[in-house]
């Protein structure tokens, strides 16, 4: 009113605005919540129809739209992308049965071998409640209190504490499905599988005095790594491998091929190369794709089953429940980003932001309308038929018994500049670490796996008297060979493409010659 007076609520032009502006922001993911993606394709190149009826697989040469999304877990989508971390691989492949997600990370195993555990490891990894620090990293009590109580994490921690994880970009980085999974063909006879992604690039990483400073001069690294590499039209590759093994093949191990904590060594099993990702388009909108885009580890197409590797199956239920959560309605597979390419019929209706509801007077199935989609026995997804027998029981079998054995696999497969990297990283992780005893019962875990690592972590942290080693539930193998394919120097680059070369000329050179 007048040209100093009040603003008035009818003035819709306002009101709509400042709505919509106060509910730009939906919930961060729990975990993975900094991320970034980009759009490319998948192509296959070698036909894998003998062990799996999945389409995506049948034809040489044929190419699939594919978006990856990349992630560290445990940083809040504003922390930096250089934290010493795990990196998720997330990798959605459009097929002509419907979406495919691969929800995977940068390094096989996992901390737990039970999803009952996640909440604990993320609410002990994250900052902690009393005072909201520290923010992406795992430098503090919580999370190596946890850690010390829970003897299965230990190979994962070798891993964590090793290069693989401040890769020099995710264009360096590999990738893994983590789990067990099934395939299972034409004449419903399955084979179990283990995806990999290796880049085309070779793996490299940086080492954490430069992770640290590049965190404070650039903390989007890793996004403006990707941005500019596609923008310049450098586009980045992997190829997917696969391992294949039956059922004689996993009874031959004295480990559990369902357990996560644990992996089956290329040196064993050679992985296959099927196919090729490589990502040539950035999203339109980070928040329209990257922010809204939708991984579920059950988004399987036919010819793809699930092990029953009780991480697995426990995310199997998390990931749909947390997306319906984060976006607001189950809905969210009507979103572009997260809708299938192929013709897929349904009759779920309604609920927020319905935008395919069925069109005309069926909305069931079976129908005497002759409306409709009907099921399709031959093509659709049908589980792969296992028997099963047992009491209902909270145990894990004694085969995933053993924590320490991967564990020195790892550590005496690295090179010894990588072991002296792990060696630091314990110190410095655990110099944070206040309590006495979460120092000293890290140090009786790490005796387990190698006593030259041990010693060198407690003189570092000041420990006098060792103490025992970590009672263990099987006894730490010592004739495990070493794996020259768990190193990232022994698989690292052979060339310098991917990466900036600095060239300093003394006064008097002549840079045309050197250009």
């Amino acid at each position: 009113i007048g040209e100093r007076g009040p603003s008035l609520i009818e003035d819709f032009h306002f009101r709509e605005k400042i709505f919509h502006f106060d509910h730009e922001r939906i919930p961060e993911r729990v975990v993975h919540a900094r991320g970034y993606g980009a759009h490319g394709f998948f192509e296959t190149y070698e036909s894998l129809a003998k062990y799996t009826r999945a389409d995506i697989f049948q034809r040489v040469g044929e190419k699939t739209p594919a978006f990856v999304r990349f992630s560290t877990v445990a940083g809040n989508k504003g922390s930096f992308d250089l934290a010493r971390d795990v990196r998720g691989f997330a990798v959605k492949l459009y097929t002509k049965e419907g979406n495919w997600d691969l929800v995977g990370n940068n390094i096989p195993v996992f901390f737990i071998q039970d999803a009952i555990k996640f909440p604990d490891l993320i609410h002990a990894a994250k900052q902690e409640p009393d005072r909201a620090f520290p923010q992406a990293q795992t430098a503090h009590d919580n999370f190596w209190d946890f850690i010390s109580l829970m003897p299965e994490s230990m190979h994962m921690v070798m891993w964590i504490m090793s290069d693989r994880a401040i890769p020099r970009s995710f264009r360096f980085m590999q990738g893994f499905g983590v789990h067990t999974f099934r395939l299972v063909n034409a004449k419903d006879e399955s084979t179990f599988v283990k995806f990999i992604w290796k880049p085309k690039l070779g793996m490299q990483s940086v080492v954490w005095n430069e992770a640290v400073k590049i965190n404070g001069a650039d903390p989007d690294f890793h996004r403006r790594d990707l941005w500019e590499a596609i923008q310049a039209g450098n586009f980045p590759e992997w190829e997917l491998t696969v391992q294949l093994f039956d059922q004689a093949f996993a009874d031959s191990f004295d480990f559990d091929i369902l357990d996560a904590t644990k992996i089956i060594p290329e040196e064993i099993l050679e992985p296959i190369p099927v196919g090729r990702l490589v990502l040539d388009r950035m999203p339109d909108n980070f928040f329209a794709e990257t922010e809204q885009v939708a991984f579920m580890t059950q988004n399987v197409p036919p010819g793809i089953d699930f092990s029953n590797d009780p991480l697995l199956q426990g995310r199997n239920f998390s990931y749909l429940d947390t997306q319906l959560k984060r976006l607001g309605s189950p809905n969210f597979t009507h979103l572009p980003i997260n809708a299938p390419k192929c013709p897929f019929a349904h009759f779920q209706q309604d609920g927020h932001m319905a935008m395919r509801n069925p069109a005309g007077r069926a909305n069931y199935e079976p129908n005497s309308w002759g409306l409709g989609p009907r099921e399709d026995p031959q093509r659709g997804f049908r589980s792969f038929a296992d028997a099963e027998e047992g009491q209902k029981v909270r145990l894990r079998a004694e085969s995933f018994a053993d924590h320490y054995s991967q564990a020195r696999q790892f550590f005496n497969s690295q090179t010894p500049p990588e072991q002296r990297h792990i060696a630091m990283a314990l110190t410095f992780e655990l110099s944070k670490v206040q309590a006495p005893a979460i120092r000293e019962r890290m140090v009786s875990h790490l005796l387990n796996i190698d006593e030259t690592l041990a010693t060198t972590v407690a003189d570092k942290l000041g420990i006098r008297d060792m103490p025992q080693p970590a009672e263990a539930a099987v006894s730490p193998r010592d004739d495990l060979p070493p794996s020259p394919a768990l190193s990232i120097i022994q698989n690292g680059p052979d060339s310098f493409e991917g990466r900036k070369v600095g060239v300093m000329l003394s006064d008097g050179a002549d840079v045309a010659l050197f250009e």
